[in-house]
């Protein structure tokens, strides 16, 4: 049998390149004393040690029910990318041991879902591998889930550019909490963020109430996205030059900023780019209407997730666009981890629009968890992945493509503060 035989089928339409894990160098403390509004998700002055380690002075800046857990780039002792990790959530913290750091597992990322790629099977064993790895990890997430249950909010602040799955950490079963194996992002509110660059800011500001119309952008390709707005308010445009005009003015409020389209990857900064904008012709737009309005921004476009270390332009500094987004002020920013590629990922992705926008008054983060639970539901007990081939050596097409759905209701990730809501304008004449 030939190599590309024994990989099998493709799994998704189109090719993904072979790209470098970027990578950035650990954070420092913010020296710059932070708005109020943002002392309730900032890093604390000191980490608590240890699993479960109380400290003398709990971080009273969080509000009870919310955690963060910091993620910083490093390296190990024969200098191999690395990472560390800290974690809070009231007088329960969890720190990595400093001579040990865990290495930046590349195979994890679900930039590698691809048709060119891994089996999804491969894929997802690699992960509840990375899982089972760290095991001080798993045991805090259990405590604090104990401990807030459905009130827990935790807020993944990584800035390795490592693209680790947290929303897929397989949990650890504990039979003395009735707990049992699951994946974090079905059973936790989650949210991530990104330092952001040339703000006064660390963490996510304010939660953000999005209100008002539907401002899209769309690729032929994707004009069916167009349906989900049908009930609202909505100014959708097929060509960019003037769906970033728009946004560059403010004018009618704007709730979402929507865009359907295609994305790309590589390892530097113009290999990303949403429709025929690079990331660097993106970053001259002004998009004013996202500082007056705080929209929420969804990305509907492969690898939109997806970030790169800009040495080359002489930084160190982590680009992508959610970060772009976010510092022109959006008040969240929903992007896809790594290549959505059938009709299947955008019907998903449509569905998820259109569950974010029929209940306002709930967090988009809340919407978020009740996707993915249901996602995991349908998929059965993490550990039951089918086996890649059958008994008679055949690929077994059905199990992978069922793996395949899970992933990729778990490539959907937010940035931003935990509580931000989406309240679209009901179109005149609709009741809402």
């Amino acid at each position: 049998m030939e190599a590309d035989e024994q990989r099998g089928p493709r799994w998704l339409s189109g090719t993904g390149a072979m790209v470098r894990r970027a990578s950035l160098p650990g954070l420092k403390e913010a020296a710059r004393r932070a708005p109020a509004s943002v002392r309730g998700l900032r890093q604390p002055h000191r980490a608590a040690a240890g699993v479960g380690g109380g400290v003398s002075h709990p971080y009273q800046r969080l509000q009870d029910g919310d955690a963060v857990l910091y993620v910083v780039r490093t390296h190990d002792s024969d200098g191999r990318d690395a990472y560390r990790v800290t974690g809070w959530c009231g007088d329960l913290g969890v720190r990595s041991a400093s001579r040990s750091p865990r290495l930046s597992a590349p195979g994890v990322g679900l930039g590698n879902v691809r048709g060119d790629g891994e089996y999804p099977a491969d894929i997802l064993r690699g992960i509840h591998l990375w899982s089972h790895n760290q095991p001080e990890l798993g045991q805090w997430f259990n405590r604090i889930r104990a401990r807030h249950g459905a009130a827990l909010r935790l807020l993944v602040w990584d800035d390795t550019g490592y693209e680790l799955p947290w929303e897929l950490f397989l949990l650890p079963a504990d039979p003395g909490r009735d707990q049992r194996e699951a994946w974090l992002g079905a059973q936790v509110v989650l949210s991530r963020w990104t330092t952001v660059h040339d703000t006064r800011y660390d963490l996510p500001r304010e939660r953000t109430d999005c209100r008002g119309r539907v401002l899209g952008y769309l690729h032929h390709e994707m004009a069916d996205d167009g349906r989900v707005f049908r009930p609202y308010a909505h100014q959708l445009h097929v060509r960019m030059t003037p769906f970033l005009q728009t946004l560059d003015t403010p004018g009618e409020p704007t709730g979402l900023v929507y865009m359907g389209c295609h994305g790309t990857y590589g390892d530097s900064v113009p290999r990303l780019t949403l429709g025929n904008r690079t990331w660097a012709e993106l970053e001259g737009q002004t998009m004013g209407a996202l500082g007056v309005d705080r929209s929420l921004v969804c990305l509907n476009a492969c690898h939109s997730g997806r970030a790169v270390l800009n040495s080359a332009q002489g930084e160190h500094a982590l680009r992508g666009f959610a970060e772009l987004f976010l510092r022109k002020g959006a008040g969240g920013c929903i992007v896809t981890a790594g290549q959505v590629g059938d009709k299947d990922a955008r019907a998903l992705v449509r569905g998820l629009v259109e569950e974010v926008a029929r209940h306002p008054h709930r967090p988009v983060t809340r919407t978020l968890l009740s996707y993915r639970a249901r996602a995991a539901e349908a998929f059965g007990p993490p550990s039951a992945i089918p086996p890649i081939r059958d008994d008679d050596g055949k690929v077994d097409e059905t199990g992978q493509k069922r793996i395949l759905r899970l992933l990729y209701a778990f490539m959907f990730h937010y940035y931003g503060h935990p509580l931000t809501t989406l309240r679209l304008t009901a179109r005149e004449g609709e009741a809402r």
